[in-house]
């Protein structure tokens, strides 16, 4: 009886060492990509002003939907952030549709979440995260056309202008921000910002890939996703539960985008189809928290509303990019190397870009916070800890970090 305990906490401590290892080596991974993507993102927020976009945003046609995604692009944000953007667009007069369309490009198309999808899987996830995000747009306006959710929007309008909404003035020019030394004080605060929006989806999103990858067997993932890692191309029964499963999964998660990529790895690496996992980036506006904003926001009946029509949209549009890749032969082959034999810690370009943007993530840090006033660190701090949600994942980020730093002790004690 004692050898098999022992056995078999030698074993427990082996895997959780192991996903302590996995965790930590994908945010090691990643971490130069999230700085520049973010570095990148708060220029472009910074400097291309948006104060004027809200009056050409009014209509339903394809100048309106345009623009919209193109301010969506520039605005690139993690999806709690863009739908509170969204949220003061629609009360301020943009039409339903390019809301939406804002709401999926600022979330979707966006530069961080290509770096980190081209570290994690294949080239081609990159390009069907952007043909992807424009698919979704066009196929939600057609499903809207279809629909004519009329009474279900104004509703939601006279429900979100009931609510009082400080307004932000500033709309300076360009060229004045990016010659000034506030400007880039600005970056450094809105870089700040960004980090400050994700570290807890992205804490607890590598934890839960690591321990995902360690502690779940195989077999899972095939009874999951069926006829998940046969050799065999899977027929269309197969593709089509992948991609209806794939966001019923991520429904039920607190993680976002950033840190559901490392998953969306884990699930290609046990065989998950590629439309399966297009299915899974894009849920990130399918999750519950999303679905209680939005009902805070617009109230029940039309954040029902926008999760069918973006749970159908990413169905459509995975299958669409699936098939579509597989008519050009372009459909990613499956020979990731295997998570428990990569290497993650060695000296090659990802140490020296490591470096270099921890060294710049800790300048911006400095300027983005602890420059600001006694007065802005206190409104970030109640913002921070707002709402049950966030003190949910302020919990579950502190237990991640407890979990790694046992895990590195039993890794080198082991």
């Amino acid at each position: 009886m004692a050898i098999l305990i022992y056995d078999r906490m030698n074993s427990f401590l082996q895997k959780y060492s192991e996903a302590v290892t996995t965790s930590v080596g994908f945010f090691w991974m990643a971490f130069w990509a999230f700085s520049l993507g973010y570095l990148i993102s708060s220029m472009i927020q910074v400097f291309v002003t948006q104060e004027r976009m809200k009056k050409h945003m009014g209509d339903a046609d394809p100048k309106s939907v345009a623009l919209a995604t193109f301010f969506g692009f520039i605005s690139s944000s993690c999806s709690f952030a863009a739908l509170a953007t969204t949220k003061s667009l629609f009360k301020k007069g943009a039409g339903f549709v390019p809301s939406l369309a804002f709401l999926l490009a600022s979330t979707n198309l966006v530069i961080e979440l290509g770096i980190i999808i081209s570290i994690f899987l294949a080239w081609q996830f990159v390009i069907g995260e952007y043909v992807g995000g424009v698919l979704l747009i066009l196929i939600s306006w057609l499903l809207v056309r279809l629909l004519r959710p009329k009474k279900i929007v104004e509703e939601a309008r006279k429900k979100i202008t009931a609510d009082q909404e400080s307004q932000n003035t500033n709309d300076l020019n360009w060229k004045n921000k990016i010659s000034s030394w506030a400007g880039w004080q600005h970056v450094a605060k809105q870089y700040f910002m960004e980090w400050k929006m994700v570290w807890k989806d992205v804490t607890f999103g590598f934890t839960i890939a690591g321990v995902i990858s360690a502690f779940v067997p195989k077999s899972f993932f095939q009874i999951l996703f069926i006829n998940s890692g046969e050799n065999t191309d899977p027929n269309f029964l197969s593709i089509l539960e992948h991609v209806v499963v794939a966001p019923v999964a991520a429904f039920c998660t607190f993680i976002g985008s950033m840190g559901n990529i490392p998953l969306a790895s884990l699930l290609y690496n046990n065989g998950v189809s590629f439309a399966g996992i297009m299915a899974f980036i894009f849920s990130d506006l399918v999750v519950f928290p999303v679905l209680r904003i939005n009902a805070k926001y617009y109230g029940c009946k039309m954040s029902f509303f926008i999760l069918f029509l973006l749970f159908t949209s990413l169905v459509l549009t995975s299958l669409a990019l699936h098939y579509g890749f597989n008519l050009f032969n372009i459909l990613p082959k499956n020979n990731i190397e295997k998570i428990s034999e990569q290497v993650f810690f060695k000296i090659n370009y990802t140490f020296y870009l490591n470096l270099l943007f921890f060294a710049l993530t800790l300048l911006l840090i400095w300027f983005g916070y602890f420059k600001k006033t006694k007065k802005e660190i206190i409104h970030h701090y109640e913002m921070a800890s707002k709402g049950l949600l966030e003190k949910a994942l302020n919990y579950l980020a502190i237990f991640s970090f407890i979990w790694l730093a046992i895990g590195w002790v039993v890794k080198y004690f082991n």
